[in-house]
């Protein structure tokens, strides 16, 4: 077990690239002491944790049957996504999740969620209790007004990205000095501004003032952690892997797009497999 954080960016169906990074290296029994993962990359993170090769796969890119984006999603349960097949019927049904792997990894997991009344990060982690894990996978991936907010230990969530899109900071506070982190956008991307959205999450959010707040300033965040990813890149001091083809949409639905990702995932993995152990065993 390599003594290292994982951190794992977002991004929704675009996670499916780090889906095929993390394969490769579960292809390559690699472990690390710590990983933080954010909204899918907090799906990808567990099945990581869990050792599952080709479950967040199955999940980003279901059989039509068991497809979690569907019109009566949307009418029925006011989301986009059908969180509860996500995180109830795929875990103990569809595409199983090994729960007991899970918590006797001596890997510690953590999951980052942006709590609605602060509008700041706050970052679980569970062991235990097999619900209140998946609460907190599917609280960390709740986009706001896209899907519903999660209540976890009493307090309402959404996802993570909002208030801590890359936590390679919390990842470093947390006292590991290499890192990992698996990005879903390409080199350069930056966030811009969205006045027009900024009027509608502080009308639609007018009860959680600081989470519009937070919305209204991630791009700002964002960059700022974009730009400190770049610098400790270039000094040496992390490890980073990211797409090198455009990305797809974050609702993509066309298999072949997906599938063309995870395989750009995997293939990017293990072009800079060595580049990466070398990082770690320096």
């Amino acid at each position: 077990m390599y003594e290292a954080g994982l951190v794992l960016e977002g991004g929704s169906t675009r996670g499916i690239f780090t889906s095929g990074a993390l394969d490769y290296l579960l292809e390559k029994d690699m472990e690390f002491s710590y990983v933080v993962g954010v909204s899918a990359g907090s799906c990808n993170a567990v099945d990581f944790v869990s050792k599952q090769f080709d479950r967040t796969r199955h999940c980003f890119m279901p059989e039509r049957e068991n497809d979690y984006m569907t019109v009566g999603a949307i009418l029925k349960k006011h989301s986009i996504f059908d969180m509860d097949i996500i995180f109830d019927k795929y875990p103990k049904d569809i595409y199983p999740f090994d729960f007991d792997t899970y918590f006797s990894s001596e890997t510690v997991c953590e999951i980052v969620a942006t709590n609605a009344r602060t509008g700041k990060a706050e970052y679980f982690q569970e062991k235990a209790d097999r619900e209140r894990l998946m609460k907190i996978c599917r609280a960390s991936s709740s986009m706001p007004m896209i899907t519903p907010m999660v209540d976890v230990d009493g307090g309402f969530y959404v996802d993570g990205g909002v208030s801590d899109s890359v936590p390679l900071g919390h990842a470093m506070k947390m006292g590991y000095k290499k890192a990992v982190v698996i990005l879903t956008r390409n080199r350069d991307y930056r966030k811009g501004p969205s006045p027009r959205m900024d009027r509608i999450w502080r009308h639609y959010f007018r009860n959680y003032p600081k989470l519009a707040e937070a919305l209204s300033r991630r791009y700002v965040l964002y960059n700022r952690q974009m730009d400190r990813v770049d610098r400790l890149e270039a000094e040496g001091k992390i490890f980073v892997l990211r797409p090198e083809i455009p990305p797809i949409s974050r609702a993509e639905r066309n298999r072949e797009k997906l599938m063309e990702f995870y395989r750009h995932g995997y293939i990017q993995m293990m072009k800079h497999h060595k580049e990466l152990v070398d990082y770690l065993e320096k």
